[in-house]
């Protein structure tokens, strides 16, 4: 059963903007490394997830923790006292759809060997699915709203969306959305290939919040909607999104600068479908996948991160991405927009 977002029209004062990005994937450092850029060095999972404060928590909440930190202090929000922001208006939003599954797997054989006597209570936690952002919000003091969504391919989008609308709402002032896959032996049998093993995180406020602290913006989350195609998610995600203008003036369908998309099911969705064609136009195309792997539910966030990166080059410009295709049950659509150029 598809899902469709409800509106999300907002005023200027309660825009969601980017104000900080932090990664922990294997080999990169920075979100400019999503567009290409190469460093020596980067995150190394095998030396990056050791640590006192890591001890007793699963890979994913590990690899999240590692994430969420630089994208605090990308934001200007992590100090030497730790978090600087207000906690209670403060939300974690995660989006993982394998997160505890190595977990959940490896209770199942215990219990299958030993009953439930060979149960290690510090385990147990592990085997909920919000563990993850609760390892977050508890490890800052983040006390507002707390929510994991694990709804297949479009959950890194859907991530990004419901972050959005507790911030426009007025139930948070600020989010830390992460994305998070963790590669185990479950994980590797389930999906049979490679797949990615890291977070991505992103911090976003109100624009007011922002303006508030003198936060530098990186970018803005205008239009997002999940429909059942790709066409539809697009076309309604453009309403009150950074590609009405341009596609006003260009003709049918919003032309963006960026589109950010697995290029397989791009090219399977598009194909010689005039009117998919019409309804995506953009000047590049990025696939975070070709590099990274199988994402999953970080996928969406990775897509966002790598707009941010893009974006601190290019001012005012705009970017699509999507998640989903036709063998899914949804695709999710979300604009970003630059930062308009100051002279």
């Amino acid at each position: 059963m598809t899902t469709a977002y409800p509106p999300s029209s907002a005023p200027a004062h309660r825009e969601a903007v980017v104000t900080g990005v932090g990664l922990a994937v294997p080999g990169l450092t920075l979100p400019d490394e999503l567009l290409g850029t190469i460093r020596e060095g980067g995150f190394d999972p095998r030396t990056g997830l050791l640590g006192r404060d890591l001890r007793h928590k699963d890979r994913a909440s590990r690899l999240a923790l590692r994430a969420a930190a630089p994208a605090l202090r990308d934001a200007g929000l992590l100090g030497d006292d730790g978090y600087t922001g207000h906690g209670d208006s403060t939300a974690v939003v995660v989006s993982s759809n394998f997160g505890i599954l190595d977990s959940v797997c490896s209770f199942a054989d215990i219990i299958a060997r030993d009953t439930v006597l060979g149960l290690g209570p510090l385990g147990l936690p592990q085997t909920s699915s919000n563990v993850t952002a609760g390892s977050v919000a508890m490890a800052h003091g983040l006390r507002g709203p707390n929510v994991t969504l694990c709804n297949g391919p479009t959950s890194g989008l859907d991530a990004l969306y419901w972050a959005r609308a507790l911030i426009v709402a007025g139930r948070a002032e600020t989010a830390v959305v992460i994305g998070v896959e963790p590669d185990g032996d479950a994980v590797a049998k389930l999906l049979g290939a490679a797949a990615l093993d890291g977070a991505v995180a992103l911090v976003i406020e109100s624009a007011s919040r922002a303006a508030e602290r003198g936060a530098r913006v990186r970018a803005t989350v205008a239009g997002c909607a999940r429909r059942e195609s790709l066409i539809a998610a697009v076309t309604a995600a453009r309403v009150g999104g950074p590609g009405q203008a341009r596609a006003d003036e260009d003709g049918p369908g919003p032309a963006v600068d960026l589109w950010l998309v697995d290029r397989q099911v791009a090219e399977e969705t598009v194909g010689d479908d005039a009117t998919a064609r019409s309804s995506v136009r953009a000047d590049s195309v990025l696939d975070p996948t070709e590099s990274l792997g199988l994402c999953s539910g970080a996928l969406g966030l990775l897509q966002a991160a790598a707009a941010v990166a893009y974006f601190d080059e290019h001012a005012g410009h705009t970017a699509l991405a999507t998640c989903g295709g036709p063998e899914d049950d949804a695709v999710a659509a979300v604009f970003l927009s630059g930062p308009r150029r100051t002279t």
